[in-house]
């Protein structure tokens, strides 16, 4: 069982990544409309997972097209804003009206499906926050100059913490893991190694992408680092945060859609904490 595993592992690193950087280098047309697009349906498609989640532990649900508009709703809007021009509150207003739609929408309930109404209106507001709320914040990245460069940093520093971390941690890892609960399998070593592989990554594009990557207020070397560092560790808790809710249903992954990763929502997990903190980074530390 493990050769096949790590062998699927290997193919979506060598093929699936490739395919994203792909979309975003190659496809800049309209404020990278294709990426903005793609970060649409995984939100969709990831809110329709974290649904069920919550449906095996609190027995209250939505319908799934219901889940998914909801869990679109937030990159939907900042990708009109950004690749569309429409004014940026568009983003609150979609909140808005979708809030609005949960609350009024469960007046029209059979009587005997009022009992569930508040149960569902809190799922529909969860899946409205995650992950489409963080998964914004990806898209509003394409309205930045260098955007290619700046997106391009953002997706490697997780899914290389995520990759070192894995490969570390099979090699050195042995004797430090079960640290965590919710995630035994994850070790010390592992932890260690893909922030340091992050804090590089940083490091890598305040030097060689100097004109997307220009440091404001420290030193170039020291930004990166700061950049590498939280942007590494937001990804880590992210994938752990994931990790609890699995836990908590007892499901091993939070889907079967990609091979060797298990759900959407396994792949994008660690991207929705990085991203609103690489954002706020990104526009304290540098310039582009």
């Amino acid at each position: 069982m493990q050769v096949p595993k790590i062998m699927e592992r290997f193919l979506i690193f060598f093929i699936g990544l490739p395919v994203a950087l792909c979309i975003v280098l190659l496809l800049p047309q309209q404020q990278h409309l294709a990426t903005n697009c793609a970060a649409i349906i995984l939100s969709a498609l990831g809110a329709s997972e974290f649904a069920t989640f919550l449906k095996q532990k609190t027995s209250f649900s939505l319908s799934k097209p219901e889940v998914m508009l909801l869990g679109a709703a937030c990159p939907l809007a900042m990708t009109l804003s950004v690749s569309f021009g429409v004014d940026y509150r568009i983003t609150p207003i979609f909140m808005a009206i979708s809030a609005a739609w949960l609350l009024i929408s469960r007046i029209f309930s059979p009587e005997d499906r009022l009992k569930d109404a508040l149960g569902s209106i809190s799922v529909g507001f969860a899946t409205l926050l995650y992950p489409g709320f963080f998964i914004a914040w990806i898209v509003s990245m394409a309205s930045w100059p260098h955007a290619n460069m700046v997106i391009l940093i953002f997706l490697l520093i997780p899914i290389s913490n995520d990759s070192a971390a894995w490969a570390i941690g099979m090699l050195f890892g042995k004797n430090n893991r079960g640290i965590i609960r919710v995630s035994p399998n994850k070790s010390v070593a592992g932890f260690i190694g893909g922030l340091v592989f992050s804090m590089v990554l940083g490091m890598i594009a305040v030097f060689h992408i100097p004109t997307a990557f220009t440091a404001k207020i420290l030193p170039a070397p020291l930004a990166g680092l700061i950049l590498g560092l939280a942007v590494g560790l937001a990804a880590c808790l992210g994938d752990l945060a994931e990790s609890a809710m699995k836990r908590s249903v007892g499901v091993k992954d939070s889907g079967s859609l990609i091979p060797g990763r298990g759900g959407v929502l396994d792949s994008i997990d660690s991207l929705c904490f990085a991203a609103p903190v690489y954002y706020i980074l990104y526009w304290l530390l540098f310039s582009g």
